[in-house]
């Protein structure tokens, strides 16, 4: 669900108008799209059981928050590349889906560079931010993601709610997806990424938590979903 168009605004007010669009939803129990995040049963005093799901690891906000935030689901702003569906489900420790979170990505393009830093400090491309439905999910159109020195390739994402930051995490890729599109296209003029999931500084202890359920090729682009479980 999109609000507006690609108006920069501040976080406080992206919040706000998430917020306030997001009031009406009920959270919901439908059969939502998860990564291969752990989940596990727990035994009641009364001898009954209940979801719990592992928290998902915390990361570095990285390489380059976003300055203003563009509330929108569609993020390429005409950039090349293998498109990406993304769907990002927010849960609860009990695994209860999360509405009204605010969700914030942000990724490099197919050459390795941010918008809003360096030479591209005018560009706002590649970022975007939503506000989750009654199912806790909320979904993206972007491109592949793309490399640069000593990173796997990764999207980031944070998930807010009630104003206040609850997780800073990072989307990891499968090494037979990131060798498929780099051999295609935009990508192919740089290659294969020299740093895989299991070299990378972020993910090597973690991967399992953070890595995308992805499907697709590159002639047809990709649907890509991950679950975020934020603490209680």
């Amino acid at each position: 669900m999109g609000v507006g168009g690609n108006r920069p605004i501040s976080r406080r007010d992206a919040i706000a108008l998430l917020g306030a669009a997001g009031a009406g939803m009920a959270v919901g129990c439908g059969n939502s799209p998860t990564s291969p995040s752990s989940t596990t049963t727990t035994t009641t005093a009364g001898g009954s059981t209940a979801a719990a799901c592992a928290v998902t690891p915390s990361e570095t906000v990285g390489p380059f928050p976003s300055r203003t935030d563009l509330i929108r689901s569609d993020i390429r702003e005409g950039k090349p590349g293998t498109t990406l569906a993304l769907t990002i489900t927010v849960v609860d420790a009990a695994c209860a889906p999360v509405a009204n979170a605010t969700v914030d990505i942000w990724q490099c393009d197919h050459a390795g560079n941010y918008s809003e830093y360096g030479s591209e400090t005018s560009q706002t491309y590649l970022r975007g931010v939503q506000t989750t439905n009654g199912e806790g999910q909320a979904s993206f159109t972007t491109v592949y993601p793309g490399w640069y020195q000593g990173r796997a390739t990764h999207i980031h994402v944070e998930v807010l709610r009630n104003g206040s930051s609850a997780k800073v995490t990072q989307i990891a890729f499968p090494e037979s997806v990131n060798a498929a599109v780099y051999g295609t296209g935009a990508y192919a003029s740089r290659g294969a990424n020299p740093t895989s999931n299991i070299r990378d500084g972020i993910f090597a202890d973690s991967l399992d938590a953070e890595l995308a359920t992805i499907s697709g090729d590159p002639a047809g682009g990709y649907r890509a979903t991950f679950r975020v479980a934020i603490p209680a």
